[in-house]
């Protein structure tokens, strides 16, 4: 049997209470539905430069203006999706895909940034401090301070003997950085920046790969047990971590910067908050952006306006079930999904049963998982993949590089290596719901993860 994550106590700590809503408050429900928009297929041969070489003419004449001369400090508010970026997907606009570049850069920093060295004494945590670290991965002309770095780890409990999986400290997942004030003239607001890195080690996998929904419960005063997320993500979000380095949790490291920052710049100029993932990165930035939204933390009472939250998925996997999406819908979180059609992490969870499963509709709930999983957003779709080295369909660079040169594109015929490395995806996936034995989700991890080593070149 699987023991689900242990969901965080009502009451909730003092240090961010400060930020939540009055009980009587109505926020804007905006009933919007969004529907998936797509650009043109493209097929190429990812062999581009690195990326950090910005290659697109339209990128490289100026930061913070396209080719057109608009400023992004005119229309923050349109890239940032508050008309769910309708007119600026399909075709992709260059002023969205600059930011859509810009912040994928950021996450990227997270992978430049974390120590894979198993003989480092900084082994998966950052290689550098605060202070330095935009700096050392290329980025220190960003315009950002970094402000506070975020730890994590999942506690999962499996099988009948309670194997744990989890470990007893947090791994470095990502940080929070704030624009300065030149950048913010730029930008035409204050920018919070949250990033997450994607799936690097065993438990991480496995969170990825759980199927089960649970209620998330992240309202103190309304849970709404319709709201179900998948238990491997929120377990990620709520863990707590060894009490003897006095982290908490990742999601109380998160919420008190973040209403720290918020608390210090939204009475004097327009915010924003921005929070950019890749792979189970994207998970815990949706699930970050819902949990602002809902506890209020973007609305400021006195001022009579809410904070922009947005969320830049690469490669992200489904989080929630429908109510899930439904809520985040209400709440005005904004969601741009930057996904390849042929990356397996994207169809998962809920290989069969989705937002596509029209017999099941979400409403009949089944063993391994009470309901239909759905994505949440404005999807942009890519379509890529390398014959030779399959698991570039889910690599963050690769995403950039075609962002960056979609001229350079090239058609391919597509063969029967992608189909075989999505299905021994899936077949990792159903593997692991079987809980017999116990340690059947670490194997089906590490399957994935030499799967995926196994290919690159």
């Amino acid at each position: 049997m699987l023991r689900l994550p242990n969901i965080p106590n009502l009451n909730f700590p003092t240090f961010y209470e400060e930020f939540l809503p009055k009980p009587c408050m109505v926020r804007p429900n905006e009933g919007i539905s969004i529907a998936p928009l797509t650009l043109q297929q493209l097929r190429f041969s990812p062999k581009l430069s690195s990326t950090k070489n910005i290659a697109s003419d339209d990128i490289a004449m100026g930061r913070g203006r396209c080719s057109s001369g608009r400023l992004l400090s005119s229309m923050w508010r349109e890239v940032q999706g508050s008309k769910n970026w309708e007119n600026l997907v399909d075709p992709l606009d260059s002023l969205l895909r600059s930011e859509i570049i810009r912040y994928g850069e950021f996450v990227a920093a997270c992978y430049d940034a974390f120590d894979l060295d198993t003989n480092s004494k900084r082994y998966l945590n950052c290689k550098y401090g605060k202070s330095r670290m935009l700096s050392e991965v290329g980025l220190g002309e960003s315009g950002y301070q970094v402000t506070k770095y975020i730890y994590a780890t999942p506690d999962l409990i499996i099988g009948s003997n309670n194997i744990s999986i989890g470990s007893s400290c947090g791994k470095w997942i990502g940080y929070i950085a704030v624009s300065n004030d030149e950048e913010t003239k730029r930008l035409g607001r204050r920018d919070v920046l949250v990033t997450f890195r994607g799936t690097v080690t065993s438990p991480e996998w496995i969170a990825n790969l759980m199927s089960s929904l649970t209620p998330a419960r992240l309202d103190p005063h309304n849970p709404r047990p319709q709201v179900k997320v998948e238990a491997g993500f929120l377990s990620l979000y709520t863990s707590n971590e060894d009490k003897k380095f006095g982290l908490g949790s990742c999601r109380e490291q998160l919420l008190s910067e973040i209403g720290r920052l918020v608390n210090k710049y939204y009475k004097q100029e327009d915010m924003s908050i921005t929070i950019a993932g890749h792979s189970m990165g994207s998970a815990l930035a949706l699930l970050l952006a819902y949990d602002i939204a809902e506890l209020g933390l973007n609305t400021h009472h006195h001022h009579h306006h809410m904070t922009t939250v947005t969320v830049f998925s690469f490669g992200g996997p489904r989080v929630g079930n429908s109510g899930f999406k439904e809520r985040c819908e209400e709440l005005g979180v904004k969601v741009l999904r930057i996904t390849n059609v042929n990356d397996p992490i994207t169809k998962l969870p809920g290989v069969f049963l989705n937002e596509n499963s029209r017999v099941l509709g979400g409403k009949y709930e089944v063993p391994w998982s009470c309901s239909c999983y759905a994505h949440v957003g404005v999807e942009i779709l890519l379509d890529f993949f390398k014959m030779h080295n399959p698991s570039c369909v889910h690599d963050l660079g690769t995403y950039l590089n075609l962002l960056k040169c979609p001229k350079r594109c090239l058609q391919v015929q597509r063969e029967e290596g992608i189909h075989h490395f999505i299905n021994k995806a899936k077949e990792f996936v159903i593997s692991g719901l079987n809980f017999n034995p116990p340690l059947q989700w670490k194997n089906v991890a590490m399957n994935m993860v030499n799967m995926v080593q196994s290919q690159r070149t």
